[in-house]
């Protein structure tokens, strides 16, 4: 258990350090200079060359690139992430003011995917061929056909322009009152839709399998109610593969926190990766794809965890 534990953690470090030295090299491919968003419109003059001088200095910008990596990596082991060129605060610091934004929206949007998905893909298996079953994959085909941004857009004409039973846009945050959920539904629900069908067709087809095995069977002679087979034996058992793709889907939703974040200005992670990317922000950029990869890491280990413990024939290979 330890050796395993200790054998994925080291292949993680290497993953978030690829992660960090991709995006660091591919921001430098970028077209574009950082500094110019930083001087007066007017720029040319010599005053101006001067202060895009000094703040390439204070940002490392003026040494070779060999040496900006360096710097960086070294930076980066002793825990400084280096300081936002369009805020001038610390990275750090604004990973720690936004994230909570970005992970209340993803836990909705993940609660939102398991139980849309488990109940879509079970009753889809309980009525194989019949018209639940149809209309549940159709909708989940639906739901992994449709993009995110359509389904925003829609939800948000729908229920915020038209009805207006929803506020189109923000967070109300520090407030666990029905105000603040509104704020949360239609983010939550164009975050979680694509996933919670993925789990119903996922869910659909493991429970097709393991209805039609020895044991279900077998449970279903001694005379058990119906509620108990799927229950206790099928649902139990089909749920395992579900385990790993919830530890992906975590991982996607972080980064499809981007785009539900965007539309309806969720003050999060990903809004705020949108902003430097467009601001030429490169510490910004670095720091927050730096921080979403570890967190899809560990999630991904604590899934795999987690399996071992649900299915014990599961050994640490």
């Amino acid at each position: 258990m330890i050796a395993y534990l200790a054998r994925r953690l080291f292949y993680a470090v290497f993953v978030v350090f690829g992660v960090v030295t991709l995006v660091f090299f591919s921001l430098q491919l970028t077209p574009g200079d950082p500094i110019s968003l930083l001087l007066p419109a007017e720029g040319g003059g010599v005053a101006s060359q001067e202060l895009a001088q000094r703040l390439r200095e204070r940002y490392g910008l003026d040494k070779p690139l060999h040496q900006q990596y360096l710097i960086y990596i070294g930076r980066v082991v002793q825990g400084d992430l280096g300081t936002s060129i369009r805020t001038g605060r610390t990275v750090a610091g604004e990973l720690k003011r936004l994230y909570p934004a970005t992970l209340e929206l993803t836990l909705a949007a993940l609660a939102i995917a398991v139980v849309i998905g488990l109940g879509t893909g079970v009753l889809a298996a309980l009525n194989r061929n019949g018209p639940i079953d149809h209309l549940s994959m159709f909708f989940a085909l639906l739901g992994v056909s449709l993009p995110g941004f359509l389904l925003g857009v829609l939800l948000m004409l729908v229920f915020a322009l038209q009805l207006g039973w929803l506020p189109p846009s923000g967070r109300l945050g520090g407030v666990g009152s029905w105000e603040a959920i509104r704020f949360l539904i239609m983010p939550a629900l164009t975050l979680g839709v694509a996933a919670a069908a993925i789990i119903a067709r996922l869910v659909r087809s493991a429970m097709l399998d393991v209805l039609s095995e020895d044991y279900v069977r077998t449970a279903r002679s001694k005379g058990l109610r119906h509620s108990q087979v799927v229950l206790r034996h099928a649902l139990r058992n089909a749920i395992l593969p579900v385990v790993t793709v919830i530890g992906l889907e975590f991982g996607g939703l972080l980064a499809g926190a981007v785009i539900a974040e965007s539309i309806f200005s969720w003050p999060g992670l990903g809004r705020f990766l949108i902003t430097s990317i467009t601001g030429k922000d490169f510490p910004a950029v670095q720091g927050t794809v730096m921080f979403i990869a570890i967190i899809f890491v560990l999630v991904n280990l604590a899934v795999d965890m987690l399996y071992v413990v649900i299915d014990p024939r599961v050994r640490y290979a």
